[in-house]
């Protein structure tokens, strides 16, 4: 079963290139030891300078011990869903069920036409991403062995793994994504890094919740995790939005006042920093300054997150 995480929780994304590959353990097993929830790496199986995302994640779980991981955002465009499911099973069964799977319907289709995959236009790549999420909930959990039939995957008598299916997350941005999020999701990552306050966040988490409660299910169900970046500086920033109103951040205080209003008035469930070549002592403020005081704000007594 998948480690269970608190109502809010806090991750660090780990940068893969390889040219600081040796970096990738040393920053997961600092946050581990700081306590945080989740460590993520994305996924550019096209960029040559990248190490493969799974085969990170696969050392990362080795070389920690309680915190997950999770691939922000599986590009589903390469990788087959079959086989995404065997290895995300695999990951969770050697390492205790620390495994959260994020899926995205797919971009970058010009770089992966170099390496000999077909382009999908918007709404065969949205009707994959669908298809995906089902083949993976059908080949994990265990049960019978499955028959399915799609656009894009057909199964024949499947045996399924009897690891239990791990959450599954989503980069959803157009409204037939944000509608396959709501039925088949278990939570979503705005696209873009957009964060609580952005207009795009507030069009379309409307739209998940509807096409949830269509699909017969509890829209809560679906829990929303922001990727944030910037700056963790020592003093105040005069502005820690840009003139497009997009958190670039800014001092300690104003990181831990703006992310206990993310999860208190927004209902951010998961927040995720991603460094983007910030200095080292940006990191260390956030695995050991914010993420410890928006925790105790956010679990003080009386207070609904």
């Amino acid at each position: 079963m998948f480690v269970h995480l608190p109502p809010v929780w806090f991750g660090l994304g780990l940068e893969p290139g390889l040219a600081d590959a040796s970096r990738i353990l040393s920053r997961a097993r600092d946050a581990d030891a700081a306590g945080l929830d989740v460590v993520s790496i994305c996924d550019h199986p096209d960029n040559a300078g990248q190490v493969d995302a799974y085969a990170a994640l696969g050392m990362v779980l080795g070389a920690t011990r309680r915190i997950s991981g999770v691939v922000n955002l599986t590009n589903i465009g390469i990788r087959s869903a079959p086989l995404l499911a065997r290895t995300v099973a695999g990951l969770s069964a050697v390492s205790g069920g620390r495994v959260a799977l994020g899926v995205g319907a797919g971009s970058l289709w010009d770089e992966l036409a170099r390496l000999g995959v077909t382009p999908r236009s918007p709404a065969e790549s949205v009707q994959a991403m669908a298809e995906a999420i089902t083949v993976v909930r059908a080949l994990t959990g265990g049960g019978p062995p499955v028959d399915f039939d799609g656009d894009f995957y057909r199964l024949r008598a499947a045996v399924p793994s009897v690891q239990p299916t791990p959450p599954i997350w989503t980069g959803s941005q157009g409204r037939r994504s944000l509608a396959v999020t709501g039925r088949l999701a278990d939570g979503w990552i705005p696209a873009h890094a957009a964060d609580w306050r952005s207009p795009f966040v507030a069009r379309a988490r409307p739209l998940i919740d509807q096409a949830a409660v269509e699909a017969g299910r509890d829209p809560s169900a679906v829990v929303t995790i922001y990727n944030v970046g910037g700056q963790i500086t020592e003093r105040p920033v005069s502005m820690p939005r840009d003139e497009h109103g997009r958190w670039i951040g800014g001092s300690m205080q104003q990181w831990i006042d703006e992310l206990t209003s993310a999860a208190i008035e927004f209902g951010a469930s998961g927040i995720i920093y991603l460094p983007n070549g910030q200095p080292e002592p940006a990191i260390q403020r956030w695995l050991h300054d914010v993420v410890p005081a928006v925790r105790r704000a956010v679990s003080t007594p009386g207070r609904n997150v």
